[in-house]
């Protein structure tokens, strides 16, 4: 069963600068002491009577106390203006959990997570779930960013790749100059050459939609059933 709903009454604990323009917040839950949701969830923070911002958990669901919410403060708009603002000991209402872009854990097939700048949070939090509990199957994460300074967790997603090395990570960014050796050009071309067959494939993508049907062109292309392509649309 989902987890029930709640109207959540939190604490900061922490807040960090991951790039320039994106932001981390530890929440410290007061009532109720635990928060129950799952991988890919996310909470909507209220700015007023119709006014409201969403925002993607990236801690696992294991972390019930302390849940952290991850954004992208460049667009400068209300809930921008009011994360970057956030500092220790402010109380933080919120609503949720939300979403149903989670993984299927009964469902056998390798998943292919492709997620855009930042479109990472819930990707991320799926991630440390499945190998927090013993997920045993073969994962690929492709990250795609304008340049490296947006890539907010590649050298956690480094790590993770060393430690499981049944999940593969491969971030691409759009133009760098400097010390980046990596793969440069768009989303939807790093997933056209990675992808050598879709049989037994399932795909997670979050980000911007014009990424998201590029991507899913590219796999349906491929011969991967439209349904087998799941979305979160931040964009």
């Amino acid at each position: 069963m989902p987890p029930k709903v709640i109207v959540g009454k939190s604490s900061v604990e922490a807040v960090r600068r991951l790039t320039p323009a994106v932001f981390e917040v530890d929440l410290r839950m007061e009532d109720p002491p635990e928060f129950d949701f799952e991988a890919g969830q996310w909470v909507s923070i209220p700015f007023g009577p119709k006014t409201v911002r969403a925002y993607s958990l990236a801690s696992p669901p294991s972390s019930r106390r302390l849940i952290t919410l991850c954004a992208d403060v460049a667009p400068a708009g209300i809930g921008s203006r009011w994360f970057r603002a956030l500092k220790v000991g402010d109380l933080v209402e919120f609503k949720g959990p939300t979403g149903g872009f989670v993984l299927k854990r009964a469902d056998p097939r390798r998943p292919l997570f492709v997620a855009e700048e930042i479109g990472i949070v819930p990707i991320r939090s799926i991630l440390w779930d499945c190998f927090q509990t013993g997920f045993g199957r073969p994962a690929t994460l492709i990250y795609w960013c304008r340049d490296p300074s947006w890539l907010a967790y590649d050298r956690e997603f480094g790590l993770l790749g060393r430690r499981y090395p049944a999940f593969t990570y491969r971030p691409i960014v759009r133009e760098a100059t400097g010390e980046w050796d990596g793969e440069k050009g768009e989303p939807e071309e790093l997933v056209d050459r990675a992808v050598q067959s879709v049989e037994g494939l399932v795909a997670y993508l979050c980000g911007g939609g014009a990424m998201i049907n590029k991507v899913r062109d590219v796999l349906m292309a491929k011969g991967l059933d439209r349904k087998s392509v799941r979305w979160e649309k931040f964009w």
